[in-house]
């Protein structure tokens, strides 16, 4: 490993729009009954932290006569999920720092998911030139960052967002949810997406919460509503799949405060209705005061409604590089059946 302020860091996560290509149950029936729900569109602080701590590389260091990295002749790999060390449960990096120090170059078994299946490694970990007994693994517990709530559904107590999982930024893996927290957030800055870099939404969290996370899904992040939670006016029903159609669409977001606005967008192209991937449609901002805010789509819009025809019918989900311009939407539809299945 390496030393232990670097174990410690948190990732931010791209809880945002994911870059490049980038809730309690309500069933397909549901939605084909026109089933309503609150629009979203507001700015939210999500604290996530994982269900063991993730492996996201590994890395040889000196012992005095070579270079070693236990980890990687123990057979683990980048994406494994440490779960236990020697039966005891691990959930953070201090956790396994603690217990690969305290091994005392004895031989360790981990636990590890690997690719949703459980199976258990033997390391003996070995000192570097400090006298330190390491194992060469760098390991991720938590992330924090910013997104946009889709939708809420208040007679079912459950929340919507991000429209895309939540993915460790240095390998793409899905981040197994432990526990989280999604606040309110305000947003009081923009860098400006531009070909060739995304740009991002900035802000602060406030303390009032939104409510706890339950699920981290290829289609959004789902959780409970808080007790705080008000019931708004802006209730809209959930398009079907079949009802999205290429054509004049808005989007609504904020980018300045925490009250979102409406932004005409167009859907350009429908490409996979696919209930197992967020790239379903095409979409293109042709708002003149969003262009000029933000320069198309940034970092923090993911999870933002998008209505047609009156309609919810999805989620911004990514933006293209090559034209900030443009990016993918998930359909609300989508986030729905994925979340009950």
């Amino acid at each position: 490993m390496k030393n232990f302020e670097k174990l410690k860091r948190i990732l931010s996560v791209a809880l945002s729009v994911t870059i490049l290509t980038v809730f309690f149950s309500i069933s397909a029936e549901s939605v084909e009954n026109n089933k309503s729900v609150y629009l979203g569109g507001e700015p939210f602080g999500i604290r996530f932290y994982n269900n063991g701590v993730v492996i996201i590389e590994l890395e040889s260091y000196y012992d005095g006569s070579k270079y070693i990295c236990p980890a990687k002749s123990g057979g683990l790999k980048v994406n494994d999920i440490i779960k236990a060390v020697d039966g005891e449960a691990v959930k953070t990096n201090e956790a396994l720092q603690n217990a690969t120090a305290n091994s005392q170059g004895n031989e360790i078994e981990l636990t590890i998911e690997r690719n949703g299946k459980e199976i258990t490694k033997k390391i003996k970990p070995e000192k570097n030139t400090s006298g330190m007994y390491l194992i060469g693994a760098w390991v991720r517990d938590s992330c924090a960052g910013i997104g946009t709530v889709t939708y809420y559904d208040a007679e079912n107590k459950y929340f919507a967002a991000l429209g895309h999982g939540i993915c460790d930024n240095d390998t793409a893996l899905l981040l197994p949810l432990g526990s989280g927290e999604a606040v309110y957030a305000t947003i009081n800055g923009v860098a400006k997406s531009t070909k060739g870099k995304a740009g991002s939404l900035n802000g602060y969290f406030t303390d009032s919460s939104i409510g706890t996370l339950e699920k981290n899904t290829e289609t959004g992040v789902y959780g409970t509503i808080s007790d705080n939670f008000h019931q708004k006016a802006n209730k809209i029903e959930i398009a079907e799949n079949s009802e999205i159609k290429t054509g004049d669409a808005q989007i609504y977001t904020t980018v300045d405060g925490d009250a979102p606005q409406y932004y005409s967008i167009e859907i350009t192209k429908i490409v996979n209705l696919d209930s197992d991937t967020n790239e379903n449609f095409v979409i293109k901002i042709t708002d003149n005061a969003l262009l000029n805010n933000c320069g198309g789509i940034v970092q923090g819009m993911s999870g933002s409604p998008i209505v047609q025809n009156g309609k919810l019918v999805g989620a911004v989900t990514h933006v293209f590089l090559r034209n900030p311009n443009e990016g993918y939407g998930v359909t609300a539809q989508n986030m729905v059946t994925n979340y009950d299945e």
